[in-house]
């Protein structure tokens, strides 16, 4: 790829204190400044490929805003900043583990921005000789983009024709490079590729907007295989979600054949709500980032805010039904604290109410973390009783914590608690390790709970 001089480092202004120089020395130093920034762009390298692909890191130029005329490749952007995409060393997204991450805009100087921006790069590639050239697009990208060739749309993201547009998840995507969109230039073919990023909510992460991952260009070949490299580790990332909930459900329909033997107790009932639930959430991260069909919108509806909300509520009422606690004031705090981050939730982002005050927006993202660390209090309150009259038992502790660790993985995080490890190379969250372990702990103590069961009917039979 090659830069203009315009995109080198500015010329500084001299000194107070030095000489003044005459117009014609000024003009015959433009003269060769100029011819200099010729010779140096006709002899930059162009970009080769062979069998493989290259990720196009940069550095990009950028700039918040929004401008369709920023997609045309006579559009100055020499004002512009730029802004590296080239990751570190095994660097990974907090999540499932991809590959090549690099932080978002709110780390590169911009934190709290929302909106539009564009990221904009001068290609200069090798002549393919009839080859076709093809991008695999960037595999994560905070919300939504659109990619532009020398001022035409080859597609993205997301629907751009509302306002604001209609966000769904990142997915690695290919697109082929028409060859009338490339121009032949000194044995070789240039382009300006412009990336359309839309991040309406940035809320309060540190690294959050824009592009992860950069695109990677190069014959088709190499591109596919890049692209499906890209489809696995995702899919490989997102197969223990897509597997945890069939053993929620079925602890749950374990708990539910114990009503019979303890119908006044609501800790059965209460205990598979809360499992139903969480395998309702950890099913619905692959239907969303895998299936496609679900728009961010509804994923904010219906998984970060109803199912959550309801999840944290049960979750704490099953375990104070557990210790047979009857506060009234712990049941209350729980339906306020339930209803209060269903609000906090649905007001601390614009995806859903784009018109309101950013003030708001931010306050709400911020009460959001303290109603979520109130119900970790409320859970410690209802475990400090439970122990105190002595109605704790170690399956039940550690059923607790486990689960617990997944459901407060965010106050867990600040600890300094690493949330990902790569077995055999492959991500797996902090929180699905302790699922799978709560899965097993939840299981012995539900099967202590039947074995006590059945001791009381065989002394009870005649």
């Amino acid at each position: 790829m090659s830069a203009s001089c315009e995109r080198g480092a500015p010329v500084r202004s001299p000194e107070r204190s030095a000489p003044r120089l005459g117009a014609g020395a000024l003009l015959a130093m433009g003269l060769l400044f100029g011819s200099l920034c010729a010779f140096a762009q006709e002899a930059a390298p162009a970009l080769s490929f062979g069998a493989d692909a290259l990720a196009l890191n940069g550095p990009w130029k950028f700039q918040l805003g929004d401008d369709r005329g920023w997609a045309e490749p006579a559009f100055d952007d020499s004002r512009w900043e730029s802004l590296d995409l080239t990751p570190l060393p095994g660097a990974h997204d907090g999540d499932v583990g991809l590959t090549q991450f690099t932080p978002g805009w709110s780390a590169h100087g911009h934190p709290g921005a929302s909106g539009f921006a564009w990221y904009r790069l001068t290609l200069r590639v090798a002549d393919p000789h009839g080859a076709a050239l093809w991008l695999a697009g960037p595999a994560l990208v905070d919300n939504a983009y659109q990619i532009y060739l020398n001022g035409e749309l080859i597609g993205g993201i997301g629907d751009f024709a509302q306002a604001p547009p209609v966000l769904k998840a990142s997915q690695p995507r290919l697109f082929a490079l028409p060859s009338r969109l490339w121009r032949a230039e000194d044995g070789a073919l240039r382009s300006v590729i412009a990336i359309r990023v839309a991040c309406p909510s940035p809320g309060l992460a540190p690294e959050g907007c824009g592009i992860h991952i950069a695109p990677v260009l190069g014959l088709e070949a190499g591109v596919r295989s890049h692209y499906r490299q890209q489809w696995l580790e995702k899919v490989e990332g997102y197969a223990v979600d897509a597997t945890e909930p069939v053993f929620f459900l079925i602890l749950a329909v374990l708990a539910l054949c114990m009503i019979p033997f303890e119908p006044q107790d609501r800790f059965n009932v209460w205990l598979a709500a809360a499992l139903t639930l969480l395998a309702a959430a950890r099913f619905n991260q692959p239907l969303y980032w895998l299936a496609g069909f679900e728009t961010l919108g509804d994923f904010v509806l219906w998984r970060l805010s109803i199912v959550e909300a309801l999840l944290l509520g049960a979750w704490v009422m099953a375990w104070r039904a557990a210790f047979r606690l009857q506060a009234r004031w712990q049941v209350v705090a729980c339906v306020a604290l339930t209803a209060a981050y269903i609000l906090a939730r649905l007001l601390g982002t614009t995806l859903l109410f784009p018109a309101l005050p950013s003030a708001l927006v931010h306050g709400c993202a911020t009460l959001l973390k303290t109603i979520h660390l109130g119900f970790l209090v409320l859970l410690v309150v209802v475990v400090w009783q439970g122990e105190r009259r002595g109605r704790g038992s170690w399956p039940l502790r550690l059923s607790i914590l486990l689960g617990s660790i997944g459901l407060f993985a965010s106050e867990l995080g600040q600890l300094g608690v690493p949330g990902i490890w790569f077995p055999f190379g492959v991500g797996v969250s902090r929180t699905e390790y302790a699922y799978a372990a709560f899965d097993v702990a939840l299981f012995s103590y539900l099967l202590q709970r039947l074995w006590g069961f059945a001791g009381a009917l065989r002394l009870a039979a005649p």
